[in-house]
């Protein structure tokens, strides 16, 4: 999956349109907002992201994404109109994976983009995977397979299991979780932890029996008996 955000509705649409012919599944935004909603449901192989955006420009966007631990290593290229040094300088030195200068040609992007992805992956091998029997979970390419079979997590399930990983046999209570995953100032209740891990149960199938409830408790993961 590829997310593109540009404002510009008739150049997102041909960048779009490019890609989809290209062989990639690709999805749209014209704000940082709507990316970070579809953040929340699924972490894209690589982002496209245009540096004058209204509301939160790309440069803000790409500070935010690098920051945090679920999309620090998905690779970005940047886009803009400007066609400064300066301007390129400041986006790979914030962590970007290389820069368009518009008006760019649709092959050239795909070039782009397949170069960097070549990049990503040489980047990550060998892979740090983590796992427990059926499950295993690559954090560097946010992968997540059951039984050899790639399961689609959204954000939040992934930091859970992920957490849990990294910590099988602990227990962790729900305030817990709702800080850690949520953060601190996160204002919503703790059923919403019970809502994540039923969904998260659910996807992972027979490895979904791996996270126990601790009644009175919270949660933990242990291996098949």
């Amino acid at each position: 999956m590829i997310y593109c955000v540009e404002d510009d509705e008739s150049i997102r649409e041909l960048m779009l349109y490019t890609l989809r012919a290209s062989g990639f599944e690709a999805e749209g935004f014209p704000t940082g907002a709507g990316l970070f909603q579809a953040l929340e449901q699924v972490v894209p192989q690589l982002i496209l992201l245009d540096i004058m955006l209204p509301e939160m420009d790309g440069l803000e966007i790409l500070r935010r994404l690098r920051s945090h631990a679920a999309t620090a290593r998905v690779p970005v290229i940047m886009a803009s109109a400007k066609g400064t040094e300066y301007d390129k300088v400041v986006g790979l030195d914030q962590g970007a994976d290389d820069y368009l200068a518009k008006p760019f040609g649709m092959m050239e992007m795909v070039s782009r983009i397949r170069a960097v992805l070549r990049r990503a992956g040489e980047a990550s091998v060998p892979r740090s995977s983590i796992g427990m029997g059926q499950l295993e979970m690559d954090p560097l390419s946010h992968t997540v397979q059951v039984q050899g079979r790639r399961v689609e997590l959204t954000l939040k399930e992934f930091e859970l299991l992920k957490l849990f990983l990294e910590h099988p046999g602990r227990v962790f209570t729900r305030d817990q979780l709702l800080e850690r995953i949520w953060s601190t100032d996160y204002l919503g209740e703790t059923r919403t932890v019970d809502v994540h891990i039923g969904t998260l149960r659910t996807k992972l199938g027979e490895c979904g029996e791996y996270i126990r409830t601790v009644r009175g408790v919270g949660y933990r993961m242990e291996g098949p008996q």
